[in-house]
């Protein structure tokens, strides 16, 4: 979608056009659901659990954390990942707004 035709939607629609677009990737999901299991993770860690290479998962690491979805420490030369429960809370309320306000009139 093209910066012009992003304008005529709300920041609303913007924001979860833009979360369903990182999520639309099943590597992301497999990494967040890798994270959401883990103490604390890093790259490798991910990299031997999920089967993409190396520089296939730092790419979706950082869209995910572009997003906020996930929040990364450095320790050492090493960057350990954890989920963004701040975000994933506004998340879930940019949602449950969504479906409150949709009227159920199935055909």
């Amino acid at each position: 979608m093209g910066l012009t035709k992003t304008q005529i939607f709300d920041s609303a629609q913007n924001e979860m056009a833009a979360i369903f677009k990182v999520l639309g990737h099943p590597g992301r999901i497999a990494i967040l659901q890798y994270i959401s299991k883990q103490n604390a993770c890093i790259c490798n860690d991910i990299v031997e659990e999920i089967g993409l290479a190396q520089p296939t998962i730092s790419q979706h690491l950082k869209e995910l954390k572009q997003a906020g979805l996930i929040e990364g420490e450095i320790e050492g030369n090493t960057v350990c990942y954890c989920i963004a429960l701040d975000r994933w809370k506004e998340i879930q309320d940019l949602l449950n707004s969504f479906f409150n306000e949709t009227k159920i009139n199935c055909c």
